[in-house]
């Protein structure tokens, strides 16, 4: 039989039609096109870094003031939750000075540390030493003689505590006070406890 124009006309519409179908059927299942993947890629898989835990700071350093009998008295830096012992060792440790049984009985070595905390390691022979002439404590009307007053009466002083005593000591013993201002010179003690005594001390 013929094929009539109008026939041809036909198949070829028909043949377009399948044509077209088979092509979208295929960009639907061709990678990268059609439905985005829902799978993370490679580059977005190792772009994520941990972070740091939220209200956690980076420790900061302690300034500590250690004194008496260790090789580098004067200030040292510890790290953040140092003890008594890590300071000690900054400063170089314990000389041959070292009074061992007054430090073992003043010092807890495993006690933790503050910013601005301060210690004193005992010298040996200071810590109940009168001065040379400790008669003369009397002759001051009832003031107390920094040169000659034993340890008791220096910390019934107000405002002087043990660490402050042992300064008193060590300095005298090194040279006599000649003037109160010396306290300050010397860093044995500062301006406010110096201004709370002045008025009760001698030399």
């Amino acid at each position: 039989m013929a094929i009539t124009p109008r026939d041809a006309l036909a198949l070829a519409g028909a043949a377009l039609a399948a044509l077209a179908l088979g092509a979208a059927a295929w960009l639907a299942l061709s990678p990268g096109t059609g439905a985005t993947s829902t799978l993370p890629s490679a580059s977005a898989a190792f772009a994520w870094e941990p972070s740091a835990p939220a209200g956690t700071a980076a420790p900061t350093d302690l300034l500590v003031d250690v004194q008496g009998a260790v090789r580098r008295p004067g200030l040292v830096r510890v790290p953040a939750g140092a003890r008594v012992a890590d300071a000690i060792a900054a400063a170089g440790g314990y000389t041959a000075k070292a009074d061992l049984l007054a430090a073992a009985t003043a010092i807890n070595l495993a006690a933790s540390l503050a910013d601005g905390a301060q210690v004193f390691v005992p010298i040996q022979g200071l810590a109940a030493a009168p001065g040379p002439s400790a008669p003369g404590a009397a002759a001051g009307g009832g003031l107390v003689n920094l040169n000659t007053a034993g340890p008791e009466e220096l910390e019934a002083l107000p405002g002087i505590g043990p660490v402050t005593v042992q300064k008193i000591v060590a300095a005298r013993a090194e040279r006599p006070f000649a003037t109160l201002e010396e306290l300050l010179e010397r860093e044995v003690m500062h301006s406010g406890q110096l201004e709370d005594i002045r008025d009760l001390v001698t030399l």
